[in-house]
């Protein structure tokens, strides 16, 4: 099924939007309470799918959908508290922040792609409990019964996940 809503969102289908809508958004909101206040909760989330639909050509199916929408709900949260809170600063007042060539920056981009990429080599149950536990900041607990398993399910699944990933980081590490 979620094979299915993954390549009818980026064919454009209009109801694979509703479904995934109905899907997922309770995720999406759950994960927008950590940067905005309740009141703009709605109005955020549903800028987060409009844009869903808007970049679906750039949905690879094969993906974790969750971990695209949270990306995406991500970036529009921070573009969000970014308008709300900008202010003009004189330049003098300003220290040259740490890492200002760019390399920290660019470092963490690189890991963020290592991760995402040690995520995709996972199979698919042990990558969407770790994909819902970290990015989608569910409990065990929630995550088992989003998935309709056990906890013990959950539990196992996130640690042989987690195992694995470290395998598949190891040698990137050394």
């Amino acid at each position: 099924m979620t094979e299915t809503l993954n390549a009818r969102l980026a064919e454009g289908d209009d109801a694979a939007l509703a479904e995934c809508f109905r899907t997922h958004g309770s995720l999406v909101r759950s994960y927008l309470r950590r940067f905005v206040a309740p009141q703009e909760i709605e109005d955020l989330q549903q800028i987060v799918f409009a844009e869903v639909w808007r970049s679906r050509h750039r949905f690879d199916p094969a993906r974790s959908l969750p971990a695209w929408l949270l990306g995406i709900a991500h970036n529009r949260a921070v573009d969000h508290l970014r308008v709300r809170t900008l202010r003009t600063v004189p330049l003098d007042v300003v220290a040259d922040p740490a890492g200002a060539d760019g390399r920290t920056h660019g470092d963490g981009m690189a890991e963020r792609d290592q991760v995402q990429r040690a995520l995709a080599k996972l199979p698919a149950p042990q990558r969407e409990a770790i994909e819902l536990a970290y990015y989608g900041e569910l409990t065990q607990r929630e995550i088992a019964e989003r998935l309709s398993v056990p906890l013990g399910t959950v539990k196992a699944r996130t640690a042989r996940g987690l195992r694995r990933l470290s395998n598949i980081l190891a040698p990137v590490a050394a």
